[in-house]
């Protein structure tokens, strides 16, 4: 299996999203951009680890990366490693008396640990294919360039409603909307699943 090396871009979330967050991974080797819904809680807990604001009292992420020092092991690594019907799946892998092992978690759960443990994020190939978004060419040398005057894609008269989904997803792109892409996203594949 081949996997594919990202770090966190962000944490977004709007108005319409009932509380959920998109947590954006970014591949470090290119340029995808993989958004993940995730829920509020699980949200605070990556943004306060990113932040290195302590909380009063340690949080379940804090526990947990708490027990894995008190028993002798190291986590060493993330993998998200499936994408099934919308849901992403992950893997938090660690080694215990020379033994590797893994435990299956929410990708919300492993990143929030992986934050708090130093440990690498990956995500399978054919998940970040399937699941991730082309971002924009930042350029070289960290200077974005100069934006173009093209007016965003819209989809021709008596489009269809895949296509129209996938100048919204254009749309959602362009204005780095990742929740909103990743929810077209889903939709879209559902779609061309179904035909």
């Amino acid at each position: 299996m081949d996997y594919v090396q990202v770090d966190i871009i962000g944490l977004s979330t709007s108005p319409a999203s009932g509380g959920a967050y998109a947590l954006v991974l970014g591949e470090v080797d290119g340029n995808r951009r993989l958004p993940i819904i995730i829920g509020a809680f699980e949200a605070q807990a990556i943004a306060l680890e990113l932040e290195k604001i302590q909380p009063p009292r340690p949080m379940t992420h804090d526990l947990l990366k708490h027990l894995f020092d008190a028993l002798g092991a190291d986590v060493t690594d993330i993998v998200i490693d499936d994408l099934r019907e919308g849901t992403f799946f992950a893997k938090v892998r660690y080694v215990h008396n020379d033994a590797e092992g893994q435990l299956d978690a929410r990708p919300s759960d492993a990143v929030a640990l992986a934050v708090r443990t130093d440990a690498p994020i990956f995500v399978v190939s054919t998940v970040l294919e399937e699941a991730g978004i082309p971002a924009e060419d930042e350029g070289v040398g960290g200077h974005l360039p100069e934006p173009e005057e093209e007016p965003a894609p819209r989809p021709a008269p008596g489009a269809t409603r895949l296509e129209r989904m996938e100048a919204q997803l254009q749309k959602a792109i362009e204005e780095e909307d990742y929740e909103t892409a990743a929810r077209l996203r889903d939709e879209i594949a559902r779609m061309r699943s179904e035909n």
